[in-house]
């Protein structure tokens, strides 16, 4: 019962997250009829539009597609006055603008026809306007801040690989000493015993002679 409750609610937590990051709404407007709506954007905030118009059609009684229906879209910083976007798209077309300055944005789009002589006369239309306000963008100062926090542990890091190398050139050094010390050493050893070895010899070598002089000498007498 929990679980089937819970498969329930997945899909309605998805559609509240995607109510909150999109705005989409239908209306109705006659050709070169202004339409505004008001959006408060924070600074640096990406926001996107989709539009769709649809003329109404006498002979086919709906509201079908007209290639030659173009759409005019104009948006406004309220408080400083600023135009931000000023284009004219097709009757499906998409739009993308960046907040300057954080407040209310005027979104206004009209539907006409290319020339301002055409032969149309004014018609009704109902334009699908989908906005979609995107995250904003990251903070420069932040970015040089954490940039510079990385840079400061990447010197850390090779200050302390510096250190490591050196300890390492350090004990191969000591290494190295070690070794020729041992290699004296033993060398050393083995010439000590080479002349002890002679000595031995010539010591007994001194003595025998010795003792043959003395056997001679009482033989003698």
């Amino acid at each position: 019962m929990a679980l089937a409750n819970r498969s329930r609610l997945l899909p309605l937590c998805l559609l509240l997250c995607l109510i909150t990051c999109t705005n989409a709404l239908h209306f109705y407007l006659d050709t070169n009829e202004k339409r505004c709506f008001v959006e408060e954007l924070p600074t640096d905030t990406v926001v996107e539009g989709h539009y769709r118009a649809l003329e109404w059609s006498e002979k086919a009684q709906a509201y079908v597609e007209n290639p030659d229906l173009g759409v005019l879209v104009e948006v406004d910083e309220l408080e400083t006055g600023h135009n931000v976007v000023r284009t004219r798209g097709p009757n499906d077309g998409r739009f993308t603008f960046t907040s300057h300055e954080a407040g209310d944005h005027a979104i206004c789009l009209s539907a006409s026809y290319p020339s301002a002589g055409s032969w149309f006369g004014s018609t009704h239309v109902r334009l699908y306007l989908d906005i979609v306000v995107g995250a904003t963008k990251a903070d420069q100062d932040h970015d040089r801040t954490h940039v510079s926090e990385l840079s400061a542990k990447l010197r850390d890091l090779n200050q302390k690989l510096e250190d490591v190398r050196r300890e390492q050139q350090y004990q191969r050094e000591r290494e190295a000493n070690y070794r020729d010390l041992s290699e004296a050493t033993n060398s050393r050893a083995v010439w000590y015993s080479i002349v002890q070895i002679v000595v031995l010899v010539l010591t007994c070598a001194w003595q025998l002679r010795h003792l043959k002089r003395f056997f001679e000498d009482r033989k003698t007498h």
